[in-house]
């Protein structure tokens, strides 16, 4: 969420940085403004009813005291007629405060000025390519490999739950353990702590993250206890901070989590969801950063450097795309997506967001950091992303190092696995 005092200081360079988005937010920021500035007189006429207020109860008391009956009767009913008057007050403060919070959670965030122009995912720009695969004819896609080597059932996981539950069995689901203990312990070696959270959190931990109010149609929901099952361990693990005031040593805070994620992936039909390409249940390892603001886009790049990283010791070939201001997610200022590339279907699948949140998260967080320097309170920083999410992984493996007589298994992973290569 913007910060109001932002809002009210930079409203015309908020409104700028929002039209790299795509729209025009100028009516949305000035109605909050608006709203504020109603907020801070109904505030200002709230108190100043009370004080009055205050006032004549002091002289009732001293009226009472020497038995000035009529003054007292007076005062009464103007006592009664300001009680009144502050109690539609506060009503209507109530009223200003939820419209001008419901007005600050519908923007999102600002993207930063480098974050490219664009409406569509056809805007965005690729910087970076690395890797060749095998792209023949022959290739088959991953769905027909997972049958053939019968390590993936989407059958029967359609059978028992519906389409978008596949079951990893033999092979395939020692593969997928394998490269998620791969990606923890390489997480881990960079200084990341892990962590296992819960996967499912309550409405305030998916407002916090801002899921909701953008995201809670994609999300599973318990009605009976008002839980989320998790799209992400990046919200449960940047919850764990919610609150927290850090010092300057104490940051950056590096977290990494497995977990599985949940996705309704409501609107997706045909070949985007064909084998792997769409699950409404996958398995991830997410990475976290919380950090002071002016470090944040080194960060970022480093993040980015640690998922390439991944991906090269995987050897598979990706390309990294700088989203566009029509594509970036609601919460983000910058992303980056790291696409594999699917030589069967001849497309590239993203396997990973890596994102700079700046302070959007950290407001709803109430997550602050004591400067150094100024000894101010101030927000932090978030950053996240997907070291890596597996399914797209999983079909990239298996489409881009098929042979005749099995699938190759990376070379980096071979301490984590008992065998070479799939086989029939």
């Amino acid at each position: 969420m913007l910060e109001l005092n932002l809002i009210k200081k930079n409203s015309a360079e908020i409104i700028q940085k929002l039209a790299i988005r795509g729209g025009d937010y100028s009516q949305k920021i000035n109605d909050i403004l608006d709203l504020n500035e109603k907020r801070i007189k109904n505030q200002q006429a709230l108190d100043e009813a009370l004080r009055e207020s205050n006032k004549i109860g002091q002289l009732i008391g001293q009226l009472a005291k020497v038995g000035n009956f009529e003054k007292l009767e007076v005062l009464k009913k103007k006592a009664t007629q300001i009680k009144t008057k502050a109690k539609e007050l506060n009503n209507l403060s109530n009223i200003t405060i939820k419209d001008l919070e419901e007005k600050l959670v519908s923007i999102p965030n600002t993207p930063d000025l480098s974050v490219p122009i664009g409406n569509s995912a056809n805007d965005n720009q690729e910087i970076y390519r690395w890797g060749k695969s095998n792209k023949s004819s022959q290739i088959k896609p991953h769905w027909e490999l997972a049958e053939k080597y019968d390590i993936i059932d989407f059958e029967n996981g359609s059978h028992i739950t519906g389409s978008g539950f596949p079951i990893y069995k033999g092979m395939g689901a020692k593969l997928q353990r394998a490269l998620i203990n791969f990606f923890l312990e390489y997480n881990n070696t960079k200084g990341y702590t892990e962590y296992i959270p819960p996967y499912f959190v309550n409405e305030k931990s998916a407002f916090n993250t801002g899921q909701i109010p953008d995201k809670e149609g994609m999300m599973y929901h318990i009605n009976e206890d008002n839980l989320f099952a998790i799209p992400t361990a990046e919200v449960p693990i940047t919850n764990i901070f919610k609150n927290k005031r850090f010092t300057h040593k104490e940051l950056p805070i590096k977290c990494t989590a497995y977990s599985p994620c949940f996705r309704r992936e409501a609107g997706s039909y045909g070949k985007e969801v064909r084998g792997l390409n769409r699950l409404h249940q996958f398995d991830k390892v997410e990475i976290v950063q919380i950090c002071q603001p002016e470090k944040s886009y080194e960060i970022l790049e480093e993040m980015v450097s640690h998922v390439s990283e991944l991906l090269k010791k995987l050897n598979l070939e990706f390309r990294i795309v700088k989203l566009c201001g029509g594509d970036l997610g609601f919460t983000a200022a910058m992303t980056y997506d790291f696409e594999v590339y699917s030589p069967a279907q001849k497309k590239w699948l993203e396997v990973s967001s890596v994102s700079n949140f700046e302070t959007f998260q950290a407001n709803r967080l109430k997550m602050k950091y004591i400067n150094n320097e100024t000894k101010e309170i101030q927000l932090c920083h978030t950053l996240n992303g997907s070291s890596l999410a597996l399914p797209r992984i999983m079909a990239a493996i298996l489409e881009q190092n098929q042979t005749d007589d099995g699938i190759i298994i990376p070379k980096a992973i071979k301490d984590y696995i008992n065998f070479n290569k799939i086989t029939v």
